[in-house]
């Protein structure tokens, strides 16, 4: 059975100075926050074609393997979504994991940031010529992949239209962008924090 390691004192010190907390979390902002971390992954996975590999891959980077350390213990996480369909495997994620993930999303933002502007760039031409998003291949595709995984993955998805599932993969698309950014960590964080309040 998989344990989630906490992570030294050290970088959880480090966190608190860019990834800051003024309260603890209650359990509904945490799973707020715990499913928009999910779709921000999903729609990374969607527009570059990022598996489990890469995400490890980033965990190993930012020495946080401690918390991710291999598939099941990412899927553990990511099943942690309320969003999502199935209760087996479901785990809570606490504020250390929410930072890893928010960690591990913005260095593989960074990583595809060329994709990603050309997407966003993509989108503005085409949103000033008045033509549809899906006339572009990048964009097609992404918005394709995006909307069956959703539909695949989500608890809502069956219930929930393209048009809707279009509206989110383009804002998620352009919160990539920030997201790619140097502080791009912060801006995310800050960014589930806000929307977390009720």
């Amino acid at each position: 059975m998989f344990v989630s390691t906490k992570p030294p004192a050290s970088t959880v010190a480090k966190w608190e100075a860019t990834l800051p907390l003024t309260a603890q979390p209650d359990l509904d902002q945490l799973d707020n926050i715990k499913a928009q971390l999910d779709l921000v992954l999903l729609a990374l996975e969607a527009l570059a074609t990022i598996g489990s590999e890469s995400m490890l891959q980033a965990a190993i980077d930012l020495q946080l393997e401690s918390m991710v350390s291999d598939r099941v213990a990412l899927w553990r996480l990511r099943q942690s979504s309320p969003l999502r369909k199935g209760q087996g495997g479901r785990k809570r994620l606490d504020v250390e994991e929410a930072r890893a993930l928010v960690l591990i999303s913005c260095r593989l933002a960074q990583q595809h940031q060329s994709l990603i502007r050309q997407a966003v760039a993509l989108l503005e031409q085409l949103t000033e010529q008045g033509q549809e998003p899906h006339q572009a291949a990048l964009l097609g595709d992404y918005l394709d992949t995006f909307n069956n995984t959703y539909q695949e993955r989500m608890e809502d998805g069956e219930n929930t239209s393209p048009q809707q599932l279009t509206h989110l993969a383009l804002k998620l698309l352009i919160d990539l962008l920030f997201y790619s950014a140097p502080n791009g960590s912060r801006r995310l964080w800050l960014a589930l924090l806000d929307r977390a309040k009720f």
